[in-house]
């Protein structure tokens, strides 16, 4: 077995209470390395198709990678994955924090539940040895108090991967948590959770992951960091405005330059939301208590507040709120007011809800009222208008609990227009279910490398995703991905981050694969990912674009100004690169075969039956 990998994963139908280990294949480690792209790979093999994502035969995966808790630098994360009751296809989500490198001290590489238990339940993992225990005394905990109380009774060295109240009550924009805040937050599969009574899994063990180099891997790990903090920027160097910012500090030039969505994806930042200053990565941190960073990881960009003094009183340890945060809360809803944004997060954090999603559909409800498609009878007579941060915060709240309008919400804005009706619909910014991440593809730039941002929200797998890639550009994402790496680990500021990552998993596994080898996984795994889809009868080609995410109408001021997407020119050189079929999108026989998926082949392209047969 490849070094990095603890070897080992634990099956779970919660409808018997059977636990089962099973022996992680070294093939499956070499073909798909790790998190969603084993992941994939084993829940095509194992389900069948045309399941209820909310029933008891879909799949939960949780799954790390052969960096996940290893010297590599940002090698905290794990993947979460299933179908997705968001969009009705294939989902899957990631996290930092310190779970992931838990799950392998405790003995496991991954988990993967299916079934539905009778009664609330978690997940208690302890030296490689697995058991349900009953969770009744957590059913309705907030996600911080369920870490307290795990914790409380299983030690300090526990760490969790739960739910909050909103997943309970089966909001699909809910989310899985870990250490405080850090949230596996797309696609819904909070409810999957929920839907199973599954309110955790907690985890605590001492083993060691096995490294094939050691000496290598901490020599890189040292010059990596050395590496971060030669880097200046103005003012700092870029390990201190990272323990400062974060990615707050992103905010303000993405406004600007037109990254960042205005005005519920339609509006323009210069004419709608000139005042954006407050939501600037300085406000965002004004009220910063100290840094904090994912298990072992020299950039330190998590900030923790003090508690809330002013007109919103947040908990102390909340968390600072991020780029996607900010803009979700903020630019979408012409909010900038950076204290009410973190009082929205911490709500978002403490029930478990995507805050994408959640700010989102705020805008999207924002929006209908200003144009008089819903009212305050309609509202529990909040005043949904532009830029009205008490009104954000009070939604938010109400998506978190499920009550009154937010009822109507908190299962995200495909379906409350739905709901609502009344032609609410076309202010429904969204791709397959899925809210958008907040980085507009309208300032997409071929001659900066990227051919298909607006392809990829459309194209992906998981639709609507910011930190994926449609097409060859997505194959070193999504290797990166799943081999437990950070995304936002410091790799694009290195010039040479190639070296470090073959590097890194050259020294954890054992494996010298070059590049080309490690990006030959990133393709494997968009293959995998689009076929379960396939398989669900879901052709990407067909899925809506809101005409705003690609500039149709164009703007007439702006970063984006009488920029239109070409996103059909997009998906077509994209469809050519990947081999796939340009009106089925079926990846060809000869594709699949050359990436060694040859049952895939065999269910995409059946041979024909024989004459008489």
């Amino acid at each position: 077995m490849a070094r990095g990998y603890m070897g080992k994963i634990l099956f779970v139908d919660l409808s018997t209470g059977e636990l089962k280990d099973e022996v992680l294949e070294e093939k499956l480690c070499c073909d798909f390395i790790g998190g969603y792209g084993i992941g994939a790979r084993i829940i095509y093999s194992r389900q069948k198709p045309g399941v209820d994502p909310l029933g008891r035969e879909n799949t939960l995966g949780f799954m790390t990678g052969p960096v996940t808790g290893t010297p590599a630098i940002g090698s905290s994360r794990y993947a979460l994955m299933g179908k997705s009751p968001l969009t009705g296809g294939w989902g899957d989500a990631n996290s930092g924090g310190d779970f992931g490198p838990y799950l392998k001290f405790a003995g496991y590489d991954g988990i993967f539940v299916t079934g539905v238990s009778e009664k609330p339940v978690y997940l208690f993992i302890n030296e490689g040895k697995a058991e349900i225990r009953d969770a009744a005394n957590l059913w309705g905990k907030d996600t911080f108090e369920t870490e307290d109380i795990l914790r409380a009774e299983h030690g300090k060295q526990t760490r969790t991967a739960c739910i909050g109240p909103s997943a309970e009550k089966l909001s699909l924009i809910s989310c899985i948590v870990t250490k405080r805040g850090s949230a596996a937050a797309r696609s819904g599969l909070g409810a999957v959770a929920g839907s199973k009574k599954l309110k955790a899994v907690a985890v605590t063990g001492s083993q060691k992951v096995p490294i094939a180099d050691s000496e290598t891997a901490n020599r890189l790990r040292r010059e990596f960091t050395s590496e971060l903090k030669g880097i200046q920027l103005p003012g700092s160097s870029f390990l201190e405005h990272q323990h400062k910012y974060g990615s707050s500090a992103g905010i303000i030039p993405a406004i600007e330059m037109g990254v960042a969505p205005i005005k519920n994806w339609g509006g323009v930042a210069i004419v709608d939301f000139p005042d954006h200053s407050g939501v600037s990565g300085e406000t965002a941190a004004a009220n910063q208590d100290r840094n904090e960073g994912c298990w072992h990881c020299p950039l330190g960009c998590k900030g923790i507040l003090k508690e809330g003094a002013g007109e919103y009183k947040y908990r102390a340890g909340a968390r600072r709120p991020e780029y996607e945060t900010l803009a979700a809360f903020g630019s979408m809803c012409l909010n900038n007011n950076a204290e009410s944004i973190a009082m929205a997060n911490d709500i978002c954090n403490h029930y478990g809800l995507d805050t994408i999603s959640a700010g989102t559909t705020i805008a999207f409800a924002i929006e209908c009222y200003e144009n008089g498609l819903i009212n305050k009878a309609d509202t529990d007579g909040i005043e949904l208008t532009w830029g009205n941060h008490q009104a954000i915060v009070a939604m938010t709240e109400k998506i978190a609990r499920r009550e009154g309008f937010g009822d109507i919400l908190a299962d995200g804005v495909k379906v409350a227009a739905e709901r609502i009706g009344r032609g609410t619909e076309q202010y429904a910014v969204h791709i397959a279910g899925q809210e958008l991440g907040m980085a507009d593809p309208k300032l997409s730039l071929p001659q900066m490398g990227d051919r298909g941002s607006a392809a990829r929200y459309q194209m992906d797998a998981t639709p609507g995703r910011h930190i994926q890639g449609f097409g060859p550009s997505g194959f070193q994402p999504h290797f990166i991905n799943v081999a437990g790496f950070c995304f936002q680990g410091g790799y694009s500021r290195i010039k040479d981050s190639d070296k470090y990552l073959m590097g890194f998993m050259s020294a954890v596994t054992g494996w010298n694969r070059s590049m080309d080898e490690l990006l030959k996984v990133g393709e494997r795994v968009t293959n995998m990912r689009h076929v379960f889809n396939l398989r669900e009868g879901i052709n990407p080609l067909e899925r809506e674009v809101h005409p705003r995410i690609i500039g149709n109408p164009p703007h007439e001021a702006g970063p984006h100004a009488q920029v239109t997407v070409d996103i059909k020119a997009e998906i077509y050189w994209n469809l050519g690169a990947l081999d796939w079929e340009r009106v089925t999108t079926k990846p060809s026989k000869k594709k699949l075969l050359e990436l060694g998926l040859d049952d895939v082949a065999k269910d995409l392209w059946p041979e024909p039956a024989p004459p008489g047969g």
